[in-house]
């Protein structure tokens, strides 16, 4: 069977190709002015109301895997507006330290895998969880990284830690502390992983004199906090005459006051860190009475809810260590060789036969 096209339809169909291919395939001319001066206001628009409402609506909610899985979602979206308009790199610090936090939260997943494995004498199991754990470590640190060069960015391609930037906005203050737990974290993760992608070693340094532009009771006790957390982990940091302990004991008093728990972290990651495991419980403890008894600052419940969530987890490693399970639903801040609390669920092993 024989086809035949006529010349007055080869030429429709050879200008609408041409068409496509000046719309879809990025002609020069018809993006440089036709399609940015439309999108480039778009784009403007997208960062301003990132900035000025939903980062501060986020920040009053406690849903961490919706933050999460939104940052997730949006980090590419967003990122891309620098194609158009001026680089995001406010919002990028935030996008990239949420979604590192997912990748985390997978690799503490495998880990308890990982440590029941071991417990129930499953190797080809407790490997597996092992290798997982630390892909996802590697996948955190590179998330977390980007944080941190975007937050180099957005201080003019200038040395963390060297002079202070301009942070009169509130705004710019919160992009600063994400950022520095963005680059702990990245550093964190990248020896974790085990192998590393080369993230700086002093970072920890670097993150420890730029905490030393906020204010530490405006922040309730996070920059005393982060830099007596370094101090007690990173050989020779500690300045002549300080007391890291002591220090982290005055930011946590700072943070309880202010409702915002964030010091309570670097304490027990300090403790934890140091294996001194009578003060990882009774920094458990007390976070546990403090948020039972005292509702977060609801201006910033998602550092609160945080701080919880880094909490729990470490208590979850040590029930898990212990007894083979995580911390039972309302027995934060108790152990399984102590009296636990008579309200604590249990559950009928019979029930899940």
């Amino acid at each position: 069977m024989h086809f035949q096209v006529s010349p007055k339809r080869h030429m429709k169909w050879t200008v609408l190709s041409l068409l496509m291919i000046f719309t879809l395939g990025g002609c020069k001319a018809i993006n440089q002015f036709l399609v940015k001066p439309f999108i480039k206001p778009t784009g403007d628009t997208v960062t301003l109301l990132g900035e000025a409402h939903i980062a501060p609506y986020l920040l009053t909610t406690d849903d961490l895997e919706a933050g999460c899985t939104g940052a997730e979602a949006l980090s590419g979206m967003v990122m891309s507006l620098g194609r158009i308009t001026e680089e995001p790199h406010e919002l990028a610090v935030l996008l990239h330290l949420g979604a590192g936090g997912c990748e985390e939260s997978k690799a503490f997943e495998a880990e308890l895998t990982y440590l029941r494995s071991i417990r129930d004498q499953q190797p080809d199991m407790a490997q597996d969880a092992l290798i997982l754990q630390k892909r996802h470590h590697l996948k955190a640190a590179k998330r977390y990284l980007v944080a941190w060069n975007q937050l180099i960015a957005f201080n003019d391609d200038k040395e963390i830690g060297g002079e202070c930037p301009d942070l009169e906005q509130e705004f710019d203050q919160i992009i600063w502390i994400a950022g520095l737990a963005g680059g702990l974290l990245a550093l964190n993760n990248d020896i974790q992983s085990g192998t590393g992608i080369g993230v700086p070693k002093n970072i920890a340094a670097q993150a420890e004199r730029a905490a030393g532009c906020l204010d530490n009771r405006r922040w309730f006790g996070v920059p005393l906090a982060l830099k007596a957390a370094i101090w007690s982990l990173l050989p020779g940091a500690l300045p002549e005459g300080e007391n890291a302990w002591e220090r982290l004991e005055q930011a946590d008093i700072l943070g309880e006051k202010a409702r915002v728990r964030l010091p309570h972290v670097f304490h027990i990651i300090a403790a934890y860190s140091k294996g001194d495991m009578d003060r990882v419980r009774t920094v458990i403890k007390r976070h546990a009475e403090q948020v039972e008894n005292h509702d977060a600052n609801s201006k910033y419940r998602l550092f609160d809810a945080t701080a919880t969530e880094v909490i729990t987890r470490i208590s979850d490693k040590m029930w898990t260590e212990a007894v083979g399970h995580r911390t039972p639903m309302g027995g934060l801040g108790t152990f399984w060789d102590e009296n636990a609390a008579d309200d604590i669920e249990t559950v009928d092993l019979d029930d899940l036969f």
